[in-house]
């Protein structure tokens, strides 16, 4: 945390080489506010109940694709309070860059439910000094322009519709303000957090978002 104007702010957790635009594999981790139960429960067969608002969650959750068509999902699951997902970005123009596993990355991403744009920055937080934008990392260009087509942007747009259809059911209906991002390095971490997303519902009671 940095002082500014006397007051401490969280800086971004996100790694600031990468662009989060790039093409890559990206394992998604969304959390309704307070961890209130709103998408069902987890019955005695380890299977997902869902409510109203959990079918809502899955059913735009597939309908990623059709607004952004160079995403590929992957393994998906709807938690009674969370979701988790792969995201995979696959854009097919030259502009894309592959991760080289050389830099430690988990990455808090986030965004305002009413608006499209992420909130990776605080309102309050300063102004990078002028420069030329050649020089800016990838980070620094966020800070100034969020931009588009990017995971904040996916996700941001996802979280959106998903409120908008649930209130209409529940208006308590919120998610946590921000969400959780990591890019995935290779195939061994991929199969292992496939693992993890399909037996979720199994592991319920040792999960970390586990509330009765």
């Amino acid at each position: 945390m940095t002082l500014y104007k006397n007051k401490y702010r969280v800086e971004s957790t996100r790694l600031q080489k990468w662009d989060y635009g790039w093409n890559a594999k990206y394992f998604i981790t969304i959390v309704t506010k307070n961890h209130e139960h709103y998408f069902g429960e987890i019955d005695g067969n380890n299977e997902m109940k869902f409510t109203k608002i959990g079918k809502i969650a899955s059913k735009f959750w597939f309908e990623i694709p059709d607004h952004f068509p160079f995403v590929i999902l992957d393994e998906f699951v709807v938690m009674p309070n969370h979701i988790h997902g792969i995201v995979i970005i696959d854009k097919k123009r030259d502009d894309t860059k592959p991760s080289n596993g050389n830099d430690d990355e988990r990455g808090d991403g986030g965004r305002d439910k009413a608006c499209l744009v992420s909130t990776l920055s605080s309102p309050s937080s300063p102004s990078p000094p002028p420069q030329s934008t050649d020089k800016l990392s990838p980070g620094q260009k966020r800070f100034r322009n969020p931009g588009k087509n990017n995971i904040s942007s996916i996700i941001g747009s996802y979280k959106s519709v998903v409120s908008n259809n649930a209130h209409k059911s529940n208006p308590d209906f919120d998610w946590h303000s921000r969400f959780h991002d990591s890019i995935i390095r290779d195939d061994t971490e991929l199969n292992r957090i496939r693992y993890y997303i399909k037996n979720n519902p199994k592991n319920w009671c040792d999960d970390k978002f586990y509330e009765r």
